[in-house]
């Protein structure tokens, strides 16, 4: 068999292998309100999780255009890039989680992405432009509107509460969390398994498969099936988890922090921004919690959460850049 070929197989099977850790680890939080609240046992949210995921996905391929050709020109790499590439993207992703460490898988893989196209060309590969209006900009603004959004929603969600009886509050915020925590899951699976459709197309021009950059059905269907699979296999223990760690919520709570992450997640994806939906939610529920209490804000928080993406995306680039290094002598393609 072609060594290309070999190696284009490798990293469609490490990709989706990304793609499941991030199910497994990502996908469960983005519904953890909706077990905080009662309204979900944990099996039957990450069975949610799982269905929205795998729709939320196959709606749109907007951040995999920019995951896959908007940073950097697929045509202008090679298969031995895209593996450095996606596996400085999984070690990173394994050395974080060892450590537990707050860092985000998608700029792990953004990084991973300009590190490779670096050793790989140089510095003139990168679009810059795109990286600073569609990752670096984003990133900062989004967990911003993402505490905007939980102050915004739940004072409507008071003006609708304060004109019903306390026992018909509760039980409509039960009935609207399950719509808020459906929204919740497609907006995780619309951004995060798109960024793993952008890096299999892209492996597939920087093989020559495909002469320009394009999303095949069997690459939407798969990273799709492999984020829902990934949050069905493990979800349960990390939504178990930030359940518990999240009782204080209420359904009204749980309702506007969903609302306003999901949102905020759906317009990054609409203009192609791949951030982080794990900030954005946590964010979110800070929004819901100074809303309620003006120091609610835990600004440690804020501090870690920039700090560890100003060192995601140097490190993982740095990992993918000695990859291909070291890839490159031993395989010439």
């Amino acid at each position: 068999m072609d060594i290309v070929l070999v190696l284009l197989i490798l990293v469609v099977i490490l990709a989706l292998f990304f793609d499941y850790t991030n199910g497994f680890h990502d996908a469960a939080n983005a519904i953890a309100t909706v077990v905080s609240t009662r309204v979900l046992t944990p099996k039957f949210a990450v069975i949610l999780a799982a269905v929205f995921n795998l729709l939320g996905a196959l709606i749109s391929v907007e951040v995999a255009t920019t995951v896959g050709k908007g940073l950097v020109e697929p045509k202008l790499l090679d298969i031995t890039t895209m593996l450095a590439i996606t596996l400085g993207a999984i070690i990173w992703n394994l050395i974080t989680w060892y450590f537990g460490l707050p860092t985000s898988s998608s700029h792990a893989l953004i990084g991973a992405i300009i590190g490779g196209a670096i050793a790989h060309y140089d510095f003139s590969v990168v679009n810059f432009y795109n990286f600073i209006n569609k990752v670096f900009f984003p990133s900062i603004f989004a967990p911003i509107f993402g505490i905007l959004g939980g102050i915004f929603f739940l004072f409507i969600s008071y003006m609708v509460a304060s004109k019903l009886k306390a026992y018909v509050v509760n039980k409509l915020f039960r009935y609207l969390q399950l719509f808020s925590a459906s929204f919740m899951a497609l907006s995780h699976g619309a951004n995060d398994a798109q960024k793993t459709m952008g890096l299999i197309s892209m492996a597939l021009v920087a093989a020559n498969i495909y002469s320009e950059f394009t999303v095949p059905m069997w690459v939407k269907i798969s990273a799709a099936v492999a984020i829902a699979l990934g949050t069905l296999a493990g979800g349960w223990r990390i939504i178990k988890t930030m359940g518990m760690k999240l009782t204080k919520l209420r359904p009204i709570d749980g309702f506007s922090a969903e609302t306003s992450a999901a949102t905020t997640i759906m317009l990054a994806s609409h203009f192609g921004m791949p951030i982080s939906t794990t900030y954005v939610i946590t964010s979110s529920i800070m929004g819901v919690g100074v809303a309620k209490k003006l120091n609610a804000i835990k600004w440690s928080l804020a501090f870690t959460i920039l700090t560890a993406w100003l060192f995601t995306i140097p490190a993982s680039a740095t990992l993918s850049f000695i990859f291909y290094k070291i890839i490159s002598l031993f395989i010439k393609i």
